[in-house]
């Protein structure tokens, strides 16, 4: 009998997911409970010896349902189906996208410690880095899309911190500029400020990408993490995070989630599993209403700058980092308008279609200013460094038709 590998879209309804279990139930049902029976207690003793990693779960052993802060057959089934996009060998869910960063980084940091961060973050990651983290005693440095490897490394070293740095951590597309960080030179000094029994681990922020346009973990990173509320989500209508890697990583992530208890609930699972179901055909749709967006706010007379990857140019190093690392210009784009805070208001305040709300990747547009919004917390000095202006807007494109995108930003800016 030949055998099909099929695609991740032609498995996400199915991947993963006995009807037999379930009264023969076409769609996983909501395992709405807490703690699941064991047939004996052999079974119990068995399923909490691997679950608490006091042995290995033995070839072809099927292993069964403990308690919901542990596993749950809706979390278990998605997290398999998210594994399927990014090819990886494990999925860890959370309840939301800053519950799965701040777990990751305190399992791979300790105090006195030093972490290595791509710059801009979201906003909320950059709190956590510089105002959380420091009260641990676990620093961060910055490094921007322009550097070179042996930039980082100078900077480090000059700062004597070259043997604290436990992880590199890195946002890109970084949000809200849209600029690319090779994922090479990460993974590059990250090895060379590996040594002995010393791993520095790269973690990669992809949810600017989703797990559609960029597949970190094929480009040589340990640990990809995800705000699921986006373009898994998709619909505005959930929290939910994810951190996705390889066995010997995740087990460790997965063990904190234990005890921290911050796995998303059976409910939310359910609704990411439905979402998984049109992942592609949203995202697809919202890639190419953004490349006319794009394209019109480019000739705008009121609009200086449009940060969009489908307008990189050959010869322009930033180029060369997306085509070897997307399949795709993806959905996010950035534009200056002319004037500053003033206009930039006056711009959001006239949208009709499009929301003026924050968060992303969502089925309907949506509109922010990240200098007094999402990105309110970042440093005046490191906004200003990083191009976050007061005239920078940031826009999610939705599916709605995307004439209908334009004519409502046209009229918008004629507001201006």
């Amino acid at each position: 009998m030949l055998e099909r590998y099929f695609q991740p879209e032609s498995l996400m309804m199915t991947h993963g997911y006995k009807p037999e279990l379930s009264e023969g139930a076409i769609k996983c049902p909501i395992f709405q409970t807490s703690t699941f029976v064991f047939k004996n207690a052999e079974e119990g003793k068995a399923f909490f010896q691997v679950a608490y990693g006091k042995r290995e779960k033995e070839p072809n052993e099927e292993l069964g349902l403990i308690y919901s802060r542990l596993n749950n057959p809706d979390l278990q089934i998605l997290e398999e189906r998210l594994c399927l996009w990014d090819k990886a060998d494990e999925c860890a869910v959370f309840e939301s996208g800053m519950s799965a960063i701040s777990t990751v980084m305190l399992e791979f940091l300790r105090p006195g410690d030093m972490m290595l961060y791509s710059m801009p973050v979201y906003g909320g990651t950059d709190h956590f880095i510089n105002k959380v983290l420091p009260q641990y005693n676990i620093q961060g440095v910055g490094f921007t899309s322009d550097q070179t490897t042996e930039e980082i490394l100078d900077h480090i070293q000059s700062l004597g911190l070259s043997d604290k740095v436990k992880m590199v951590y890195v946002e890109t597309p970084a949000n809200p500029t849209n600029a690319l960080f090779d994922l090479s030179v990460c993974r590059i000094v990250a090895d060379r400020l590996s040594y002995g029994e010393k791993e520095v681990v790269v973690c990669v922020d992809n949810t600017y990408m989703g797990p559609l346009w960029q597949n970190p973990l094929q480009l040589g990173v340990d640990l990809v993490v995800y705000s699921a509320t986006k373009y898994i989500g998709g619909h505005s209508d959930l929290i939910a995070g994810a951190v996705l890697g390889k066995t010997k990583y995740m087990k460790r992530v997965r063990t904190l989630r234990t005890f921290l208890g911050n796995m998303a609930g059976p409910w939310t699972g359910w609704l990411l599993m439905r979402s998984l179901e049109t992942l592609k055909v949203r995202m697809t749709q919202q890639a190419k209403n953004a490349l006319e967006v794009a394209d019109f706010l480019k000739n705008h007379p009121k609009v200086e700058k449009v940060y969009y990857l489908g307008h990189l140019q050959e010869g322009d190093p930033q180029y060369i980092i997306f085509k070897k690392q997307h399949t795709c210009a993806g959905a996010m784009l950035s534009f200056d308008i002319k004037g500053g805070e003033k206009e930039a208001f006056l711009f959001l305040n006239n949208l009709k279609l499009i929301k003026l709300a924050v968060s992303l990747g969502s089925t309907e547009s949506l509109a922010e200013h990240p200098a007094t919004m999402t990105h309110l917390d970042v440093s005046e000095e490191d906004r200003k460094r990083l191009g976050i202006s007061e005239r920078l807007v940031r826009l999610s494109i939705g599916v709605e038709h995307y004439s209908d995108i334009i004519w409502d930003i046209s009229q918008a800016l004629d507001k201006v």
